[in-house]
């Protein structure tokens, strides 16, 4: 069993799918493993660790070359691919439909890693889990390199500095890692979010919840423990509440997604313009449409005097401690279900049939035929 790690090739991207730790672990399973020449040169990973571990370098035709299993962070272009080798990577099966059929064209065996079911075995599997984490404290560092004041509240003998004052809309794992660094900066946090169970843990990490409370939101988790589209209601209520609440904040960060769909719209350039001059907007969801009226992928822009932070990729502006947690997702995942006899994984239908875009020639993963 080869498994084949490549360069990344998607601009900016700077990640890599496997460190010398998972090269080393995938030897001690039996598997053989070739490394593309400099494709841990953005992650600080130089060829020679990755020789150190047992695996060979060599140009991307003979990494591939053989290969039956190819690892990446984003999905690799299919020319080239193994037919019959499975592709694990972070696929992004709704915004690249196209590349997915040609994967299926190509005969290969297509693994969406962010399709990975939110079960309990899965959680070490979670590549959005992982990368989420660190966009949400990366996310509070861009807005302190942006904001032209100091965090924490200061006491000096020329007067008082104010704590800043975050808001953190939306309330996954990015939401609650940018609530926890935010708190650590020593900033005042309020957050909200439609999930009624994510008030708890708002409160546990220090913050204020900020809910609407005259119409109900979303019990529970949500689907998945991802947010769902809210009624009319709803989000005329939240407006109403959140326009009141946001001018009266330094810095906002929005982190809210719905798999499949569009972003949903959080800040309206009204709201925007409530600010006072300075603040800073992270929009985390900006590849997906944005949060924020206004917010432009890959830039920062300036409306109303308030910076809005749109960077694109967030995870590998972290490239290091992203690789290395995206890696083990990988291995986690892999070795979970490596069958000794057969020298390879074998996947079960609950996550296998979840993660499985495309077989045998055909796209069969039912959120994309349109059968889920």
């Amino acid at each position: 069993m080869k498994v084949a790690v490549l360069r990344e090739t998607a601009p900016g991207e700077a990640r890599v799918a496997a460190t010398p730790e998972t090269v080393k672990k995938f030897i001690a399973l039996g598997a053989t493993v070739a490394v593309e020449a400099g494709a841990g040169e953005g992650a600080s990973i130089a060829d020679a660790a990755f020789a150190d571990a047992g695996a060979s370098i060599g140009d991307r035709a003979a990494t591939l070359s053989g290969a039956e299993i190819v690892l990446g962070v984003q999905g690799p272009e299919p020319e080239g691919l193994p037919r019959g080798a499975w592709v694990a990577a972070g696929l992004n099966p709704f915004g690249e439909r196209a590349r997915v059929d040609a994967y299926a064209a190509a005969g290969v065996e297509a693994l969406a890693m962010e399709f990975m079911p939110r079960i309990t075995r899965a959680q070490s599997m979670d590549i959005l889990s992982s990368q989420s984490n660190l966009s949400g404290y990366k996310a509070v560092l861009d807005a302190a390199a942006e904001y032209g004041r100091a965090f924490p509240m200061m006491m000096t003998a020329a007067g008082t500095v104010s704590a800043a004052r975050v808001f953190v809309m939306g309330v996954g794992v990015a939401g609650l890692q940018a609530i926890a660094t935010a708190r650590r900066l020593g900033a005042q946090v309020s957050a909200t979010d439609v999930r009624a169970a994510t008030k708890e843990q708002i409160l546990s990490l220090g913050a204020k919840p900020i809910f609407v409370e005259a119409v109900k939101g979303i019990e529970g988790e949500g689907t998945g423990g991802y947010a769902t589209e809210m009624s009319d209601e709803y989000k005329a209520a939240q407006a109403e509440l959140v326009s009141s609440h946001i001018a009266k904040q330094d810095i906002v960060i929005t982190t809210a997604l719905i798999p499949g769909r569009p972003a949903p719209r959080l800040v309206s350039d009204a709201q925007v313009a409530s600010m006072r001059p300075g603040s800073v907007i992270v929009d985390l969801a900006v590849e997906q449409g944005g949060n924020v009226e206004g917010a432009v992928a890959g830039e920062v822009v300036v409306r109303h005097g308030v910076k809005i932070v749109g960077h694109r990729n967030v995870p590998s502006r972290l490239a290091a401690d992203a690789s290395a947690l995206f890696a083990r997702n990988l291995f986690n995942f892999l070795s979970a279900f490596w069958d000794k006899a057969a020298g390879r994984p074998v996947l079960d239908a609950e996550i296998g049939d979840a993660i499985r875009l495309t077989k045998d020639g055909q796209v069969v993963n039912p959120r994309l035929t349109g059968a889920a």
